[in-house]
């Protein structure tokens, strides 16, 4: 690999984005102006529905619905305490319990409707007083609520990378086979290697500097909060970036038309898009669903930056969703370096 030829294509690439000032503002723009919209409709909204998480996955098991028959209670299984703490730290939920014996619940003392379910809880078990519910084991945690947009933002973040990746490798890769740009580089010294190098590299420095601006920009405006490490959070969009832009090559290695192009990632993007929890929770939905969702790289990176945004987790607690980020970037690099064509 010669530097000079790499440092060239990569600075040729870094200059033809910038100078496309139309595609940069727009691509600061939309997510400012999506989470902007999004806190503007939904940050008033009050719900009148609960939801309680039930360890063990025990939502439908029969008894656990009869507590609060006739109560706008919404159960949602859930397999792991500490996630389902994590959730009740933040008001994702507003009750968890454990039906198995001993049996628990737990509230967050700084949550109303908390307090409320407790109380229902109290006289289904027809437990006098304002004390601890008879037969149930008592635990509380204490958190902040957390506003839609705040949960919103780490999906906006990815998703907007995701997008960025697709498009600004996959796309113009196919652009430049179609306009016989490399068609030309193709009789140069320049290797294949260096060219999608350098197309990685550009991408990569492009995607995190876009991204720092548009949280810069609506953190002004909104306020967020990030609980976690900003190197962790850091680290996290790095290996999903690389992940989608592996991704784009891969779409790109020998596609010729750019309506082809664009069908095909638009093909990918989609389920992504919907399925990745961006909007919104998939808990509670049926479990071929999430099972699909867990499929998808985009599924992966909000999960691991929505943990250190939101509820302060680590490298190691996102441990699997950074290796199969890692390990789907192999399997796409390698395929589409094998199917790569100049023309």
């Amino acid at each position: 690999m010669r530097w000079k030829r790499f440092l060239a294509v990569l600075g040729a690439r870094n200059k033809e984005f910038v100078r496309d000032r139309a595609t940069l503002g727009w691509g600061l723009a939309f997510p400012m102006l999506m989470l902007l919209g999004m806190a503007f409709i939904f940050g008033g909204r009050s719900e009148l529905q609960f939801k309680v998480g039930v360890l063990g996955g025990a939502a439908t098991d029969g008894a656990t619905p009869q507590l609060f028959t006739g109560e706008p209670v919404q159960l949602l299984p859930v397999e792991s305490e500490e996630e389902a703490l994590a959730a009740l730290r933040r008001h994702g939920f507003d009750m968890v319990i454990d039906p198995a014996p001993p049996r628990r619940y737990w509230i967050n003392e700084s949550s109303s409707k908390g307090s409320v379910l407790e109380t229902i809880l109290r006289s289904r078990s027809s437990s006098p007083g304002t004390g601890p519910v008879a037969g149930w084991d008592r635990g509380t945690v204490t958190g902040r609520q957390l506003r839609y947009v705040e949960w919103l933002m780490p999906g906006m973040l990815a998703l907007n990378a995701m997008f960025s990746c697709l498009f600004g490798v996959g796309f113009v890769i196919v652009r430049y086979r179609k306009n016989g740009v490399l068609r030309r580089l193709k009789v140069t010294p320049l290797t294949s290697f260096e060219f999608l190098a350098a197309q990685v590299v550009s991408r990569m420095i492009l995607v995190l500097f876009t991204t720092a601006l548009v949280y810069v920009g609506s953190d002004l405006m909104l306020d967020f909060t990030v609980v976690g490490s900003w190197l962790d959070l850091t680290v996290v969009f790095v290996v999903g970036s690389f992940c989608m832009i592996a991704l784009g090559l891969l779409f790109a290695s020998r596609t010729a038309s750019e309506e082809l192009a664009g069908g095909v990632i638009n093909l990918a993007t989609w389920p992504m898009m919907f399925l990745g929890g961006v909007w919104f929770s998939l808990d509670g939905s049926p479990q071929w669903i999430r099972s699909a969702a867990h499929s998808l790289p985009l599924t992966h990176l909000i999960e691991a930056s929505r943990a250190i945004v939101n509820d302060g987790a680590s490298l190691a607690d996102v441990t699997p969703n950074l290796a199969y980020l890692a390990i789907a970037s192999v399997v796409f690099l390698i395929a589409g370096s094998a199917m790569f064509r100049w023309e």
